[in-house]
C-alpha cells in the first residue's frame, strides 16, 4: 500500500514526547489562516511512500526514542490517509514503536476510527473552541472535531492539546479561558502546549501564488505568551501527569 508523503523530520522533539521520527503526510481539507505547510494542501503533490518505508525510517531512530519517544503522523492532515495511517501503525507496533497522529479534527471518513484506535496518542490541534472563529480560521465546520473527540474519548486515548496563538485572533484571557472550557470535554488531556504564531512560511505563499491572508500580523510576543501560558488548566479530573508546556 502506498501513501503520500510531504516529508520526514528525524529527531524530533516537539511533535510529541521524547524524540521522534515525523512523518508530515500530504494532503489537508483545511485552509489555515497560519498555516505553515500550504504546500500539504493538495494530496496529489509530494512523494509516494510505501509501508515498508516508514517502517524503515522509523526503525533507524529506535536507539535515540528511548521509553518515550516513537513516529508521529502530521501533515496536512494524515486522517486524509486513514487507511494507509492504519496499516503504518500496525506494522511499526510490530516493532515495538508507539505512534501518535497530530490531526486538526477537521477530516472524517470511514477509515478514521480504525486510526484512532489504533494509535498511542494523539496531538489535537484546537484552532478556536468558538464554531464561527474555528470557521474563519479553518474554512472546515466544526462539527466534525466534535466526532473526532467522541471517538478519541471511546478509545480512551490521552491526548496533548495544541494552540497556535495569533495577536487580535485569539490572544486574550478570554480566549484561553474558553480554551479551559472546551478541553474538559477530553477524558484524557496530558498536556497543553499554546504555540505562538510565527511569520517563517510567508515566503512559501508567494512562491505557491497564494494569498497570505495574515498579511502584516506580527509574531506572537513571547512576554504575552508567557502570560497566556500561565492561565492554562486541565481538567480537574485528568488521570495522568499534567505538564503546561512554558516554553
Amino acid at each position: 500500500m502506498k501513501g503520500r508523503i510531504h516529508s520526514i523530520e528525524t529527531f524530533g522533539a516537539v511533535d510529541g514526547p521524547g524524540i521522534r521520527t515525523v512523518f508530515f503526510m500530504q494532503g489537508c481539507p483545511a485552509r489555515c489562516l497560519y498555516c505553515h505547510n500550504p504546500d500539504s494542501w493538495d494530496i496529489n503533490r509530494g512523494e509516494d511512500i510505501e509501508i515498508d518505508e516508514i517502517v524503515h525510517w522509523a526503525v533507524r531512530g529506535m536507539p535515540y526514542y528511548g521509553s518515550k519517544g516513537g513516529v508521529t503522523f502530521s501533515g496536512g492532515e494524515p486522517l486524509m490517509q486513514g487507511e494507509f495511517l492504519v496499516e503504518a501503525m500496525k506494522a511499526l507496533h510490530e516493532t515495538g514503536i508507539n505512534c501518535a497522529i497530530d490531526t486538526s479534527g477537521t477530516y472524517l471518513d470511514c477509515h478514521s476510527e480504525e486510526a484512532i484506535a489504533n494509535c498511542d496518542l494523539v496531538l489535537l490541534d484546537i484552532k478556536h473552541p468558538d464554531p464561527e472563529r474555528f470557521k474563519i480560521i479553518t474554512a472546515r465546520e466544526q462539527d466534525t472535531l466534535f466526532e473526532i473527540i467522541d471517538l478519541i474519548n471511546g478509545y480512551d486515548k490521552h491526548v496533548w492539546i495544541r494552540n497556535v496563538v495569533v495577536p487580535d485572533i485569539n490572544d486574550t484571557e478570554a480566549d484561553i479561558e474558553a480554551l479551559n472550557a472546551f478541553i474538559r470535554r477530553i477524558k484524557h488531556v496530558d498536556k497543553v502546549e499554546l504555540l505562538g504564531y510565527h511569520t517563517m512560511a510567508v515566503d512559501k505563499y508567494g512562491k505557491l501564488g497564494i494569498t497570505y491572508r495574515l498579511k502584516g500580523v506580527p509574531p506572537m510576543g513571547g512576554e504575552k505568551l508567557n502570560k497566556l501560558r500561565e492561565l492554562v488548566c486541565l481538567p480537574a479530573d485528568a488521570v495522568s501527569q499534567v505538564t503546561i508546556d512554558k516554553k
